[in-house]
Order: structure tokens, then sequence, then C-alpha cells
């Protein structure tokens, strides 16, 4: 593929794009979400059959996506010249699209990870490249040809069908000047640090282990019907996932059997039956990593309370084993149909739980006690807090990571800033 050609046409429109009023952008969003609802069937159908998602949450996805779409298009204009009191007469600061953005996005979430990194890029002004998964090429096909639908300049979108060695030569390129990553930890190192050997800004969305806080105050009884569709939604394939579920030893007896019971209410199906609520990980070899690490666990002195059983190539009963700390899987994120439970002693004992790995994406935190609470807000190390509810991202709130699950942010008001120059004008006139 030329990407020089691919790159210099992204150019050429940002070159008109970013003059157009924000509010004439933001026309052309509306009528993206459109397409997407009108297509929704056809693109839901796409991803079941890329990545096995059940169909139902396909169409969730697809839903989603248009109604953050659809928030951008009626949003504020934040990009706006901010005006700022001084002895001059004038001072503002102003948000200036950068150019060219690069999105390296995966395969879990096909069409919802993509338009929440480029719809607020393109609406502050810059043009995106896509270099999604292997597996979802249809998807970005899909995405490139929606916003053609909608009406957009041409080549203020474009999928590439590349590999990851063509991630190099794009950032190399002095045109483009930012880059947006969804995915692991090694894949945002490496690209970051391409990112940042070319000065380019990145931001990244990288792994999570997420806690599931279980206090004996709770209202316990939803926690563990929540708690399994936290966990096993996408077929447990979500970056900010419950993962972990750490329960008060007060409760822990009241709690389990009544998880279990729910839990085990998920079993592999047809993906595209729409009562269907777990269906294939993405791809066998990502089967492999899982049943590697739950070895690993028990090796490690993990006890099994319900067992991983591999049915198929891509395809697992889900499991669920009780760790002790100390166990080394648990510096690793476990993608798929498994689930850790952890046992604390008190308040102090299970944010220690909490915080003790690499990753700060998101923690669910249950208890009727707003003190209580305030505590675990105050000191988990997370992007996200819930209070008795699962962790979820929502439209209207920034969504990012603490420590090695990421930096910047998406979604949100916020994130129109996120690949914009900050300019300051100062002086008399």
């Amino acid at each position: 593929m030329d990407l020089s050609k691919h790159i210099s046409s992204a150019h050429k429109t940002f070159s008109v794009w970013k003059k157009l009023p924000f509010r004439e952008r933001q026309k052309f969003l509306l009528k993206l979400a459109e397409v997407l609802e009108k297509n929704k069937g056809r693109y839901a159908a796409t991803i079941t059959s890329e990545m096995h998602k059940p169909i139902t949450q396909s169409i969730a996805e697809i839903e989603k996506s248009a109604g953050m779409i659809k928030f951008y298009a009626t949003a504020e204009n934040v990009l706006k010249p901010e005006k700022i009191k001084t002895e001059f007469t004038v001072s503002e600061v102003h948000y200036d699209a950068m150019g060219i953005i690069l999105g390296v996005m995966p395969w879990n979430f096909p069409f919802w990870q993509v338009l929440r990194f480029a719809i607020p890029a393109i609406l502050a002004g810059n043009v995106v490249l896509l270099k999604h998964a292997s597996i979802c090429f249809g998807s970005g096909d899909e995405i490139e040809n929606a916003f053609a639908e909608a009406g957009f300049p041409e080549s203020v979108f474009q999928n590439l069908r590349i590999g990851h060695d063509e991630i190099r030569e794009i950032l190399e390129n002095p045109l483009v000047r930012g880059v947006s990553l969804t995915g692991s930890e090694k894949a945002g190192g490496t690209v970051a640090a391409l990112a940042g050997k070319n000065i380019k800004k990145s931001v990244l969305e990288l792994g999570g282990s997420d806690a599931f806080i279980i206090l004996e105050d709770s209202a316990f009884e939803k926690a563990a019907k929540e708690g399994p569709w936290a966990k096993l939604q996408n077929t447990g394939q979500i970056c900010n996932a419950a993962k972990r579920f750490i329960v008060h030893e007060k409760v822990e007896k009241d709690f389990v059997p009544k998880f279990i019971e729910e839990y085990t209410s998920y079993q592999p199906a047809d993906p595209m039956k729409k009562d269907t609520k777990l269906s294939k990980m993405a791809r066998p070899d990502l089967a492999d990593d899982l049943e590697k690490q739950y070895k690993k666990a028990l090796k490690n002195g993990a006890e099994i309370i319900l067992p991983l059983e591999r049915i198929s190539e891509n395809e697992f009963r889900p499991g669920i084993i009780l760790v002790k700390e100390g166990n080394p899987v648990l510096q690793e994120e476990l993608f798929g149909p498994l689930a850790i439970l952890m046992v604390g002693k008190d308040d102090e004992d299970i944010l220690k739980l909490a915080n003790d790995i690499p990753f700060g994406l998101g923690n669910s935190v249950w208890t009727r006690d707003k003190k209580r609470a305030q505590y675990f807000i105050e000191n988990l190390e997370s992007g996200t807090v819930s209070i008795n509810k699962a962790t979820s991202s929502d439209t209207r709130l920034p969504f990012g990571g603490a420590k090695s699950s990421g930096y910047g942010v998406e979604l949100s008001l916020h994130a129109l800033k996120e690949f914009t120059q900050i300019k300051t004008v100062v002086g008399n006139i």
C-alpha cells in the first residue's frame, strides 16, 4: 500500500476541514449518527461474524456509538477562544486542530473503540487514519463507508488495511501529528516510544484488572447479580471489566453462592441467537493465553471455585479461581471468561489488595456507608471509581486510566482538547 498517497490526501482534506466552523462539523455528525442507526443490523452482523460478540451486544455497541456521536453533535463548543483578564488588550487561549491523527484500535469493540477516539478528534478539526485489528478490517471498511454515506469530505476518515509494521512509517511522516492506541500494555509502550521519538502526541487506553469490591454493609444480592455481567459481557474481553472480586470476609459466605449461581447462567452458545449471553473468544491464540494463565495461577496456589473448561479451540465454560496475595497472575490482565475471587479482612486490607497491581483503569465499590465509600474514592489508584454499580464508560464522563492502564482521556468534552494545540495570543491591538 502506498501510504504516502493516503497521508497526502488526508493532509489536503485537513487544510479545508479545520477551517469549517465547529457547528458545521457537528451537522455532519448528526448525519453519521443517522447512518449508524439505519444500518445497525448490518453493522452488528459484521461485528459478530468477525470477533464472535453475541448479536444483542453487537447491536448495543452500535446504538451506544450512535448515542455518543449525537452527544458530540449537540455539545458545547469548548474549543472557542478563552479570554483571560490581563493588562493587555488581547489575552486569549486558542485550541487549534493538530492535523492527521492515527488510531490503532482493537478488536473487542470494533465500532465503539474506533468512533469514541475518532469523533472528538474529527470534531476538533483533525482528520483520522485508522489501523484496525486484522480480524476487524470489515468493520473498519463499514465505518469508512458510513462517513462517506453521511457526506463527510473524502479522507476525513480513512481505514487502512495494514499491519503493525506500517505504523512506524506513518508516525515518521511529519504530516501525522498524533496517535491514539487502545490495546495491550506492550503495544502501548511500543507505539508511545515511537511517537515520542518522532515528537508526536499520544493517548493510550491499555489493559486493566479492575476490582469489584463488596463490603459487608452493601446490597450484596444486587452486587452478586451485576457482578457476572460486569465480568462476562463480551466474553470477558473488556479492558475495564470486573476482573477481581474482592469480598469482605464477613459477607463471603452470603455473597459467593449467589454470585456463582448467576455466573453459571452464562454458558457459551451461538452468537447469532438473541438469547445468547456468552460466546467464543475472538481468536484461538487468545484462548491459549488465557488457559496458560489459568494453569499458572493454579500452579502458584490458586483454588478452583469453578473450573475453566475449554470446549473448543476458542470457547470456554467460564471459570472462577480463589487467589491469594502474591500470586503472580495478579500482575497480569485476564482477558476472557475467568474471574478472580479474593477475600479481605477489613477496608485497609481490601484497599491494599485492590491497588497492588500494575493497572489502574476502573474499580467498583459496593457499600451503603458514604464515609467508607469516600475512603475508597480518595485512595483507589484508578481512572474511574464506581459506587454501587458496575464500572462502565459513559459518553458524558471522561474515560482513561492510571499507572500502566495508560494516559490521556477519551469521551466527555475533555476529549475534544486531547488532539489540539494550545496557542496563547497576547498583546495590544
